[in-house]
């Protein structure tokens, strides 16, 4: 999908299309104030208006940006403040992740009506294999994108550009060929006119890291690395990674289409505009703590998950990051129990300094309807209950030794 957030919100706001618009960050007194006055008449704000990045203070980072935006050099994970010496002038919004989901259920459920074999990689990113959809292959597979934009405009008022070549390495990077509402054709016969001379960066798996190195050995493009022989690349970057560089250039990639995969883990974490300290600010951080929680445990009921191994990440000023796990005895996706088990993980962790970031991740999962089946599910209630038959102490509730009763960050119940 093209600039998904940033084209969701330009729906309701019409009034900022062509402008720089940046996403990011949650709903702030400025957003409340203009929902108060306007109500639900929200084309009707006036530009001018609403907030502009110049005025932020904080350490937010950018979610996506309207392409006007991106003209100045700004984009998704760059923070804010950065952003704002770049472009002053551009319009804030607030990330509204409910909604993006809403256009993301809709334009799947087209796509998969029209070709069922489709992978979601995401919010806004999906792969199809056109091979045995009835006019797939006519004019190369053009017709049948045209037809899918076509059908996604008119349910949603959202564009998409579509890559369509033999494989998902070359149909990933020619999906970024003409954006925005773009269709791109790559052919096994276009590979030197129109992959080669690609940086080695649009190759999705070279990262800063290894683009740095390969650089260093005189590798520039995709024609570069091309011409280097599969010893040589292995020589230099492993057998794994080499062999890998290797095809990559050459335009092969074997991976199937996936339509069903289970996913590992669900986690939500929240990066604080301002440090909090676990003691002076534990109203505040038992609050945003709570919340994640309630999110994660949400997202596990919408998708129909639970989940036995709760865990939480750090971020602190300098950046270091900690993390820690703590198994519960029953799968879940209640929240009271993420929030104690949680909280579990906090009392291992260093709490001496302020906090940059916390998040919160539900590891280990297995469908609900698995879970049930084999008696493996458990709310609050029953967590607690089989705590104290593992331990054999009737009395655990009562006792201040329980650790799922001693707060942190101020108590859920």
């Amino acid at each position: 999908m093209d600039a998904f957030y940033a084209s969701a919100e330009l729906l309701r706001y019409p009034q900022l299309k062509g402008l720089p618009v940046i996403i990011g960050g949650g709903r702030r007194a400025e957003d409340e104030a203009l929902k108060a006055r306007y109500g639900d008449r929200l084309d009707e704000i006036p530009p001018e208006a609403f907030p502009q990045l110049k005025d932020y203070v904080g350490r937010g980072v950018i979610t996506t940006a309207t392409y006007p935006a991106r003209a100045f050099g700004v984009g998704s994970a760059m923070g804010m403040m950065k952003a704002a010496k770049l472009c002053p002038q551009a319009i804030l919004l607030p990330v509204d992740f409910a909604r993006y989901r809403h256009f993301s259920r809709q334009f799947k459920a087209i796509i998969t009506a029209m070709a069922p074999q489709m992978e979601d990689r995401g919010v806004d990113e999906v792969y199809i294999d056109f091979t045995h959809v009835e006019g797939g292959q006519d004019d190369h597979g053009r017709s049948l994108a045209l037809r899918m934009q076509a059908a996604i405009h008119a349910a949603t008022g959202l564009t998409c550009s579509v890559g369509v070549a033999p494989n998902k390495q070359l149909a990933k990077m020619a999906s970024e060929f003409n954006k925005p509402n773009g269709v791109s054709i790559v052919l096994e016969s276009d590979l030197q006119t129109m992959i080669w001379p690609l940086a080695c960066r649009k190759i999705n798996g070279v990262g800063p890291k290894a683009d740095a190195k390969l650089q260093a050995l005189g590798i520039s493009t995709l024609g570069d690395l091309a011409a280097k022989d599969l010893p040589w690349l292995v020589e230099h970057f492993g057998r794994s990674y080499g062999a890998w560089l290797h095809a990559s250039s050459w335009g092969r990639d074997n991976r199937p289409v996936v339509t069903e995969s289970e996913p590992v883990s669900m986690s939500r974490e929240t990066t604080f505009d301002r440090d909090l300290h676990a003691v002076r600010d534990k109203a505040e951080l038992g609050a945003i703590f709570t919340e994640l929680c309630q999110m994660v445990a949400a997202d596990l009921q919408r998708k129909g998950y639970v989940g036995r191994t709760i865990g939480i990440k750090l971020r602190y000023p300098d950046f270091r990051i900690a993390t820690r796990d703590h198994s519960l005895p029953l799968y879940t996706q209640d929240a009271a129990a993420i929030r104690h088990a949680a909280g579990q993980c906090l009392k291992r962790a260093p709490l001496d300094q302020r906090l940059r970031l916390l998040g919160v991740r539900v590891g280990g999962l297995l469908p609900l309807e698995q879970a049930l089946a084999q008696g493996l599910v458990g709310d609050w209630q029953a967590m607690r209950q089989a705590l104290r038959q593992a331990q054999s102490r009737p009395a655990i509730a009562e006792h201040k030794a329980d650790p799922y009763t001693l707060p942190l960050f101020g108590d859920l119940d």
